[in-house]
């Protein structure tokens, strides 16, 4: 293990040799063009997403399983011992090979498994090379084994598929023509792809047989289909020799590099690039903890190239790994943390001109367009979030000229917003705030539907877009005076307005604010999260005593160890627990589960309030103990919303790591200042016509 990277996470014996526990714990590597590897700690496939090498072959959502596992056998001494093993439908778990497993550790984001017989000790390594639909697997001997190297055999069989990534593979789905020279093999799809994989130090033998009934457990909790089957394609044999690195290159390049030491210092390169860049461009981070390093690592892995003929250069973000894509709102929300946070705010800036070109009657998409797709733009704050992401970039790099090249596309969104755009959203000029939604449609970030059942519709004014309208209003305002331009009194009346209406979110009983005001059913006074939001942007609409009041709520009936509940337990319809079938995860998914995202929002709001940051950092910390847990290293999406709030949804989300990144690093930024510089900072941000502010 290299001893620069971070080691936050690291099993022995306890937790590899119990399947039980390795295979709920799960490593997920990526290429940097959104193609992906995945498997368990104990080697069982759990997943219909877990392989050796998911590959965009229509980018970026549209990945392929091609490589599904290598399972080696060692053998010498006229013993073999399996180093795999298998779940198969019916419960039976043949061979189990995890029992030999001594140690599993993450090196930087590579994971790397210790092997335990005797005297023999054996490490392997699974990683991919950056920008290519490449997967390397690796092993070494002990380079301090004693005993006789002579007849130590590692024999790996190479099974493989051609699917979606979201299906599963009966026997004879699909037919290949297998070529095999040496220690090269070629695997031939007539319509998608070659896939070639070579033995470094080794042969491979062909081979054309279904390997069937492989029990996906967690496919099952999750109502889908449970079975899957692959085919092995060949057989890679290597002698083992103390030091000596060999295994397998699996490529749909016919010339990936195979020097397998040299590729490993590759990955091993970009891992310390990576906190390097940080930490140069933040020295603030120069005594981040353990677990704060493998967050700046894991954030590097959602932002991918995806190049086109009208974009190049082009960058995007993938919301979460597996069966997230490119979606707006997500990735507007998770950018400051995933680029600005991590010292790229090149990154920042290519993202959002990119965005840029996908305006459209004031909103973002929602969801971004796969070959022959249109843009789908139900969303209200996307474009709100978007706003949101210059204003942070502008505040870190004060690039004036490319806010002023944007910045009409900004005022075009506001202009929009305004007069009214898509699905009813509008300013009402009554009170200044934004109304939206319309029957049948979803456009607030809880958005689960189910057929034409729109779980959470939230139509009329929802609080945390209000939230966001008037921090965009201030955003603007702010754009304006810095490019010396007539519009910042246009956008200060506004904000003025919107924030007077804003005092009516607020609830009689002084317990935080409605969640929605003006429904077709008049307010909803529930209990939810997003009135964090009025406390955590940078500009809030409320003054101090309201501010800590919706904190107060929050702490004392959303706040969990890893977020904020998406709904009060007391409500009727709170769902203690997400899972089953399709149906009953979509109608729970915002009625209860614990959102990680939110939990940097509630540690800014923490601060904002209170003005110690150490504290509110510290609020942060059980997410350093959860990157052992699940999807290693990352944040899952969502948790249950009673204890012990077992990690549920998308096993490594973007916002999830983005969020807590990025309110760490605020915090730590502004940690060496006084109370009063503390609240002046978000002071600055108020109407100064306020007598509440101070």
């Amino acid at each position: 293990m290299s001893d620069r990277l971070p080691p936050a996470v690291h099993f022995g014996r306890e937790i590899c040799g119990s399947l039980a526990l390795a295979e709920c714990r799960e490593w997920w590597i990526t290429n940097g063009i959104s193609g992906y590897a995945a498997g368990t700690v104990g080697g069982t496939l759990t997943r219909r997403y877990h392989g050796l090498l998911f590959a965009p072959l229509r980018a970026p959502a549209g990945r392929v399983l091609v490589f599904a596992k290598a399972d080696a056998t060692l053998t010498g001494n006229g013993h073999a011992w399996p180093l795999y093993t298998n779940r198969w439908v019916g419960g039976v778990v043949q061979p189990e090979g995890h029992a030999h497993i001594e140690s599993f550790h993450l090196d930087g984001r590579m994971p790397v498994w210790r092997y335990a017989i005797g005297t023999i000790r054996l490490e392997a390594r699974v990683w991919m090379e950056h920008g290519a639909n490449t997967t390397y697997v690796a092993y070494r001997l002990d380079p301090a084994y004693r005993g006789s190297s002579a007849d130590l055999e590692l024999e790996v069989n190479l099974l493989a598929n051609a699917r979606d990534h979201h299906h599963n593979t009966q026997p004879g789905d699909f037919r290949v023509a297998i070529e095999s020279d040496g220690n090269r093999l070629r695997v031939v799809h007539r319509d998608w792809f070659t896939l070639h994989v070579k033995a470094c130090e080794g042969t491979i033998s062909p081979d054309e047989t279904w390997v069937e009934k492989f029990y996906l457990s967690v496919e099952r909790a999750r109502g889908l289909p449970d079975q899957d089957n692959h085919l092995s394609v060949g057989y890679a044999t290597f002698r083992l020799q103390p030091g000596r690195w060999v295994g397998i290159v699996a490529s749909l390049d016919a010339e990936a590099p195979d020097n397998l030491h040299a590729a490993l210092r590759r990955f091993q390169g970009r891992d310390h690039e990576v906190l390097a860049t940080a930490r140069q461009q933040h020295p603030e981070l120069q005594d981040a903890p353990i677990w704060l390093d493998q967050l700046l690592l894991a954030a590097d892995t959602f932002v991918v190239s995806n190049p086109g003929p009208a974009y190049p250069d082009s960058e995007s973000v993938i919301a979460g790994y597996p069966w997230f894509g490119e979606w707006g709102r997500d990735t507007l929300l998770a950018l400051p943390g995933l680029t600005l946070a991590c010292g790229r705010p090149d990154r920042s800036k290519r993202i959002l001109e990119h965005f840029a070109n996908f305006i459209d009657r004031g909103l973002i998409p929602n969801v971004f367009p796969g070959d022959g797709q249109q843009p789908a733009y139900n969303t209200v704050d996307a474009a709100l979030w978007y706003l949101e992401a210059w204003r942070a970039y502008v505040e870190l790099t004060d690039d004036r000229p490319s806010l002023r090249r944007v910045f009409p596309k900004l005022s075009d969104i506001i202009a929009w917003y305004c007069k009214g755009t898509r699905y009813g959203i509008g300013v009402d000029p009554v009170d200044g705030l934004l109304r939206a939604g319309e029957p049948g449609t979803q456009i607030t970030w809880m958005d689960a539907k189910i057929g034409d059942w729109v779980v959470t519709p939230r139509i009329g004014k929802p609080v945390e877009v209000n939230a966001l309208w008037f921090n965009a209003l201030n955003a603007m305002a702010s754009f304006a005076e810095l490019l010396g331009l007539a519009e910042e009194g246009h956008y200060r009346l506004l904000a003025a307005k919107a924030r007077e209406g804003f005092q009516c979110f607020i609830k009689g009983d002084g317990r935080g604010l409605l969640d929605v005001l003006d429904g077709p059913s008049g307010n909803d006074p529930s209990i939810r999260p997003n009135q964090i939001l009025a406390v955590s942007l940078h500009y809030s609409p409320l003054a101090p005593t309201a501010q800590g009041e919706v904190l107060q709520v929050c702490a004392e009936t959303l706040l969990c160890s890893y977020g904020l509940r998406s709904l009060d337990p007391a409500h009727s319809e709170f769902r203690p627990h997400y899972g089953g079938s399709i149906r009953e995860r979509d109608s729970g998914y915002h009625q209860g589960p614990v959102w990680a995202w939110l939990l940097g929002h509630y540690a800014l709001a923490e601060y904002r309030v209170h003005g110690d940051a150490r504290v509110a950092q510290s609020w942060l910390e059980p997410i350093g103990d959860h990157l052992r847990d699940a999807g290693l290293g990352t944040v899952s999406e969502i948790f249950d919303g009673a204890p012990p709030h077992h990690p549920r949804g998308c096993p490594s989300q973007a916002w999830s790591v983005a969020c807590t990144l990025e309110a760490w690093w605020r915090l730590q930024r502004l940690q060496p200042k006084a109370k009063n510089e503390v609240l002046d900072h978000f002071t600055r941000a108020q109407d100064p016509s306020d007598p509440d502010d101070s």
